[in-house]
C-alpha cells in the first residue's frame, strides 16, 4: 500500500528536521519503504510517498519525528490502479 505523508514542520522550521536527517537518516523501521519526496519552496512542508504492507510501521516511524513534525497520512494509489478500480463504472 502507498501512503502520501504530508509533514508540516513545526514552527515552519525545516532546519531541525534536516539536521536530524543528516545525523540519523530517515529512521524507518524494516518494512517501511521511502519512495520519493518533495518539499514546498517555503520549507514549511514535505510531501512523501511511502510504501508498506503494515500501516503500524508508519506510526512507529512517526514517533521518531513527532517532536519536530506534524503529520497527515493519506492512503493513495497509482492512477493506473485507480483506472482498474473504476473500470466497471466507466
Amino acid at each position: 500500500m502507498l501512503y502520501l505523508i504530508i509533514e508540516h514542520f513545526k514552527g515552519g522550521d525545516a532546519a531541525p528536521v534536516y539536521r536530524r536527517f543528516r545525523d540519523c537518516g530517515r529512521m524507518t523501521p524494516d518494512g517501511l519503504e521511502y519512495v520519493c519526496s518533495w518539499v514546498d519552496t517555503r520549507f514549511e512542508r514535505c510531501f512523501q510517498i511511502m510504501r508498506t504492507p503494515d500501516p503500524k510501521l508508519i506510526d512507529q516511524w512517526i514517533e521518531s519525528w513527532s517532536d519536530l513534525v506534524d503529520f497527515e497520512i493519506i492512503p493513495v494509489m497509482s492512477s493506473e490502479d485507480a483506472v482498474d478500480a473504476l473500470e466497471s463504472r466507466l
